[in-house]
């Protein structure tokens, strides 16, 4: 019984994080908060976003976030002010310019030069020579072999 009440709460727990007094009455907005929300980190749990993080930090965001569409702002708008205020951290996808190809392409390009130096080293190591029998010893297993 412990185990199931765990496992429903570890599960049903995300799904609680908004709670019914922050939503909006509007559907719309409401559906245009969740979806801003999707994509914006808690700066607390730093890899959940904000609609799915209980942390108090994350409950003001998304209470700002509805409170920015009421006042009537656009999604981009919403999401240039909490950029303004946290920086890209706050994007759980930051945008691809500036500093930021740098880390997206680093794992990859530092990836593909290991895999590089690998090959190098491979195709360069000494091979070992194969060791050629001389003509005496090659006599010698004739003859072992012929006497069986």
């Amino acid at each position: 019984m412990r185990r199931f009440v765990f496992l429903l709460i570890l599960v049903a727990s995300p799904m609680l994080a908004v709670t019914p007094d922050e939503m909006l009455d509007d559907p719309v907005l409401e559906a245009r908060a969740r979806e801003i929300s999707k994509g914006l980190r808690c700066v607390v749990c730093q890899n959940e976003n904000i609609d799915d993080s209980n942390a108090a930090i994350a409950r003001d965001l998304r209470l700002l976030v509805r409170e920015m569409l009421v006042a009537g702002n656009s999604d981009d708008d919403v999401v240039a002010a909490l950029v303004a205020r946290y920086g890209e951290f706050v994007l759980l996808r930051p945008s691809m310019n500036g500093a930021n190809v740098i880390l997206w392409f680093a794992g990859p390009a530092l990836l593909l030069a290991g895999l590089g130096m690998a090959i190098l080293y491979i195709r360069r190591r000494p091979r070992p020579v194969a060791d050629r029998l001389n003509a005496a010893e090659e006599a010698r297993i004739a003859t072992l072999m012929q006497e069986e």
